[in-house]
């Protein structure tokens, strides 16, 4: 009885193994590397066509001339405030091209100048609309922070403005005859930072055209500039 017993429990057995109803094994495929692959600090589900920005900013500023009564010793500052738009040249890079319109306060001080009066002090304001013209490379992190170098130029109108002579305690405009002409342009060279909405950038220009009225004597104007702001 016992013999018939196993006898049966191998016949089972082996009519499992034959059972094709059984579901089959699955095969695990374990991949050679699993880490995510590297972007190289451009993550291209943060490409963005186009965007909009607000800017509030400091001026420190100066002006070196050739002429004695335009050559600054001092610096001054004033108020950057303005607007940008931005759009990205390539979906595969993140470069972009930036322009926007600035109100912009530059100028100098001298307490060294020479009158009739002798010596005495002057300051220069030289207020301007400034139209940028930038070319921007965003290098994104892996923790949401962008670092944005950039490089172009600018162009400016002078649209207000007064030098102040505080030994005959007088002012006059800055571009009355032998003063300043209102056209100014040159070079910006900048480093921003951004997060989220968040902005901060640190930026000199470099003034190339002459602003001074008398073509023999250079007069250039040079500014840093200190901006915090938002992108949309």
């Amino acid at each position: 009885m016992i013999t018939a017993l196993m006898v049966s429990v191998l016949a089972l057995g082996v009519a499992a193994q034959g059972y094709h109803g059984y579901p089959p094994r699955t095969r695990v495929v374990v991949a050679r590397d699993s880490r995510p692959p590297r972007d190289h600090g451009f993550n291209p589900w943060q490409w963005r066509s186009t965007y909009y920005g607000l800017r509030l900013g400091l001026n420190v500023s100066n002006v070196r001339s050739d002429a004695p009564a335009l050559n600054g010793n001092g610096m001054k500052t004033g108020l950057n405030l303005g607007f940008v738009i931005g759009t990205q040249l390539s979906r595969t890079a993140p470069l972009f091209v930036e322009s926007g319109l600035y109100y912009t306060q530059k100028g100098g001080k001298s307490d060294n100048i020479v009158t009739s009066n002798g010596r005495t002090k002057f300051s220069y304001d030289l207020n301007y609309l400034e139209l940028p013209l930038l070319l921007k490379y965003k290098h994104y992190t892996y923790n949401g922070l962008s670092i944005e170098p950039y490089a172009g130029g600018y162009l400016a109108c002078g649209v207000g403005g007064s030098i102040k002579d505080y030994g005959d305690r007088k002012a006059f405009s800055s571009y009355s005859d032998g003063c300043f002409k209102r056209f100014d342009g040159g070079l910006k060279l900048g480093l921003g930072v951004g997060y989220g909405i968040g902005y901060a950038d640190l930026s000199y220009d470099v003034g190339l055209a002459n602003v001074g009225q008398d073509d023999f004597d250079d007069t250039h104007t040079g500014t840093f500039t200190i901006n915090i702001g938002v992108n949309f």
